[in-house]
């Protein structure tokens, strides 16, 4: 018998995901994954059909955050777009804004200083440090003795604001590089923080390797699936899919540090293989800001070029991908030559892995929903922008 179950995923939490044997039929639960966990911070509603405990069709509702952000920028000068980009992935405000910049800079063939690529190299792998562990948290809660993340995001976000003024959205990102700098004890600062990151996330993959049930087998995702549904980042790399714009030519200076980037752990696909290779993302990331900070205490000169009070973009289009903590985001804009775009249109990984789970979930028993969708990273309004 086909028995429909209706989830919500986030908070607030009015109930527990029911055991299999006694989903109401009308029923609907709200499935929190703590109040760390990304999807703390907005709705998404699961139409699910299961026999016998068993999923065995999904379908995603998204929309209800809708907020137009694409026509917002289409109505905005370019120096405000930068303002408003890193407010759709609030996990990882500062990719939003930084793409902005890049796609902009290359319509107008405007090369950045040298100290301000690799500045914006170091705060996109500090905001991928806080965007893994803010998905890492549903696993460390359920490995007993596993360090506590959230106060490493608290510390993590103490900095951004030290450097940027603001905890959550840096709005540091400019047309021809940065607003700030950093300086010596910032970045003093910043290695010390990625010592004990790096330690959290070697102390998590070694309990998660003492606990090999653990996700193991649950909601596999084939290269297939990837491929079908434009899915990149932890998704595709630890299927087996060798996707990582960053060893790709880039505005960002990441060729000479490929060799930071390893390989996932495990290719097998399942929640397992997801949550090894994020935490040993985490571990690159730590490394990549170290090599940064490193690069940047010897390296002397500006952070901007310095612009006109109006940016006028040359009339053409252009596009530009950037490897995001949750996977490919693109940013696409047409231009008349005049202060706003014509169009601009933004590449979220949200939705493609918010869609993709209307394929992942089928074949989950209900009993592991939880562990299902906590290894597939999503964030509201990335989906609903």
């Amino acid at each position: 018998m086909h028995v429909p179950l209706r989830v919500l995923v986030g908070s607030p939490a009015v109930g527990v995901l029911p055991d299999a044997a006694t989903a109401p039929a009308d029923g609907t639960v709200v499935l929190d994954l703590g109040a760390d966990h990304p999807s703390s911070t907005g709705l998404v509603e699961l139409d699910l059909w299961t026999e016998d405990g068993v999923v065995t069709s999904a379908r995603v509702v998204v929309g209800a955050l809708h907020r137009g952000a694409e026509k917002l920028f289409e109505v905005r000068d370019y120096r405000q777009i930068g303002m408003l980009a890193d407010r759709h992935d609030w996990q990882a405000p500062f990719f939003g804004e930084l793409g902005v910049a890049l796609v902009c800079e290359q319509l107008l063939g405007l090369e950045v200083p040298v100290r301000a690529a690799w500045l914006r190299l170091l705060l996109a792998e500090h905001t991928r440090l806080l965007s893994h562990l803010g998905f890492l948290t549903a696993l460390a809660a359920r490995l007993p003795g596993a360090p506590a993340l959230a106060p490493l995001r608290e510390a993590l976000r103490e900095q951004t604001r030290r450097l940027t003024g603001n905890r959550v959205h840096p709005m540091v990102a400019r047309i021809g590089g940065l607003a700030v700098d950093a300086d010596v004890d910032w970045l003093a600062g910043e290695t010390a923080l990625t010592a004990r990151v790096r330690a959290a996330a070697e102390r998590t993959t070694a309990l998660l390797a003492a606990d090999p049930s653990l996700g193991s087998g649950v909601a596999p995702l084939e290269a297939g699936t990837v491929a079908a549904f434009g899915l990149g980042g932890v998704l595709a790399r630890a299927s087996g899919v060798a996707l990582d714009l960053r060893r790709a030519p880039s505005p960002l200076p990441y060729a000479g540090l490929a060799a930071l980037l390893r390989p996932a752990p495990s290719t097998a696909g399942d929640a397992r293989a997801r949550w090894a290779a994020q935490l040993a993302e985490v571990v690159d990331a730590c490394a990549l800001v170290d090599a940064c900070a490193a690069r940047l205490a010897d390296l002397d000169g500006p952070v901007e070029v310095r612009l006109g009070k109006i940016v006028k973009l040359p009339e053409g289009e252009g596009y530009l991908a950037l490897e995001a903590p949750l996977g490919v985001a693109g940013f696409f804009v047409v231009s008349r030559g005049e202060k706003t775009p014509w169009r601009f249109k933004l590449r979220t990984p949200s939705f493609s892995n918010a869609a993709a789970l209307e394929r992942v979930l089928v074949g989950v028993p209900v009993a592991d929903l939880e562990l299902a969708l906590a290894s597939v990273g999503y964030v509201v309004g990335d989906i609903d922008r």
